[in-house]
């Protein structure tokens, strides 16, 4: 049984995305919205990142200048494995139905997150396809972005480039240094042609790996969060470690294990593991780059 219409895949291959109303039912999304406010009143009494993810990194990243007052949680690393809410949605939610509907009908979870921008966040997301933050055999990988809060023009949405997804792959390195944004002649054509995406709370965008994206910083007085899942068809393999391990690294979601790789010809420089909670420390070096 399908849950996407023939025209909502046929937008998602022309466009690259699909935005997906109602992808949760209300009690997942507020069991989602207790659980990541909770990490935030616990955020207050810290200074810096804190929490243990498998690989010995922090599990919560912290913005610059957060404070008491002004707590500013910007991610949350794989938090599928602290949460029941978010294990639920990650393997159990109309959002996985979608996505095998895409790049089915055998489907793995490669990492999970949540990106939060507090209100008056100075977190930015520079452009970039996420494939180069993580190349598989083949480029069947679907991200799915969902809305926590809703998102608004005001509370830095996230930006598409349409149709990019079928353009080339865009390097991350600049003059040696992994920046994770792509060059600014580059970013500057995809923001000319920038989709802003918004919605109300429960929807999910469904992203294709090879999508050009961004986002602007939150200048409104309510919070943007979203819970971003990334999914592999089963006979993709990763071809660089996970950038967020996690212990469902692998999971078959839907469907069953194939047993076989499937690849497609493709090129991109191998990306720097982070060495940092999160790709906002490599993004934040873009600043330091000359382009």
């Amino acid at each position: 049984m399908t849950t996407l219409t023939a025209g909502e895949r046929a937008r998602f291959s022309e466009n690259g995305w699909l935005l997906l109303p109602d992808a949760v039912t209300p009690l997942q999304l507020n069991r989602l919205r207790a659980d990541m406010a909770a990490w935030v009143v616990e955020s207050r009494d810290r200074d810096a990142a804190y929490g243990t993810t498998v690989d010995g990194r922090p599990r919560f990243d912290l913005q610059p200048g957060h404070t008491p007052e002004r707590p500013a949680l910007r991610r949350v690393q794989a938090p599928s494995e602290v949460s029941d809410a978010y294990y639920d949605v990650l393997t159990a939610s109309r959002i996985v139905d979608a996505v095998a509907d895409l790049i089915g009908p055998n489907v793995r979870h490669h990492h999970n997150k949540i990106n939060s921008k507090q209100p008056g966040s100075s977190t930015e997301v520079r452009w970039h396809q996420d494939f180069c933050f993580s190349p598989h055999t083949n480029c069947d990988l679907v991200t799915s972005l969902l809305f926590v809060e809703d998102v608004t023009t005001e509370n830095g949405p996230l930006e598409v480039q349409n149709g990019s997804h079928r353009g080339p792959l865009h390097g991350l390195w600049h003059n040696g240094v992994f920046t994770g944004a792509v060059d600014q002649e580059v970013e500057d054509q995809a923001r000319q042609d920038a989709v802003v995406l918004t919605g109300p709370a429960g929807s999910a965008c469904l992203m294709h790996t090879r999508l050009m994206h961004g986002s602007t910083p939150n200048n409104s007085d309510i919070p943007r969060t979203l819970f971003i899942a990334v999914y592999a068809a089963a006979d993709s393999v990763r071809c660089t470690p996970n950038p967020v391990p996690n212990i469902h690294d692998g999971l078959i979601v839907r469907g069953v294990e194939p047993g076989r790789v499937r690849s497609e010809p493709w090129e991109v420089d191998i990306p720097e593991y982070p060495k940092a909670v999160s790709f906002f420390a490599q993004q934040a070096a873009d600043e330091r780059v000359t382009r």
